[in-house]
């Protein structure tokens, strides 16, 4: 990977997006072993509607790309050669 900034936008967006898809996995999972439960708190929907885990889960995964842009952008516009001295 360089340090162009093309790379540097690559490298921080994949691995916060790559958490970010484990911790939605592990969510979903839960959510789905945990129906019983949800279901009785809910009024007018599935525990396991779809759409609603769809939507939430795009959601989720909108604002976790907006979350790791923040950084991304910070880190491009920071010298190679700086950071390196920084270091």
């Amino acid at each position: 990977m360089d340090a162009r900034t093309g790379g540097v936008l690559a490298l921080i967006l994949g691995q916060g997006m790559k958490l970010v898809l484990v911790g939605q996995g592990v969510g979903l999972i839960t959510a789905l072993g945990l129906t019983r439960l949800i279901a009785s708190r809910l009024y007018g929907i599935a525990a396991t509607d779809p759409s609603v885990l769809l939507c939430v889960s795009g959601l989720l995964l909108l604002v976790a790309l907006l979350a790791c842009c923040l950084p991304a952008r910070r880190a491009m516009r920071v010298d190679a050669m700086e950071a390196l001295r920084y270091e």
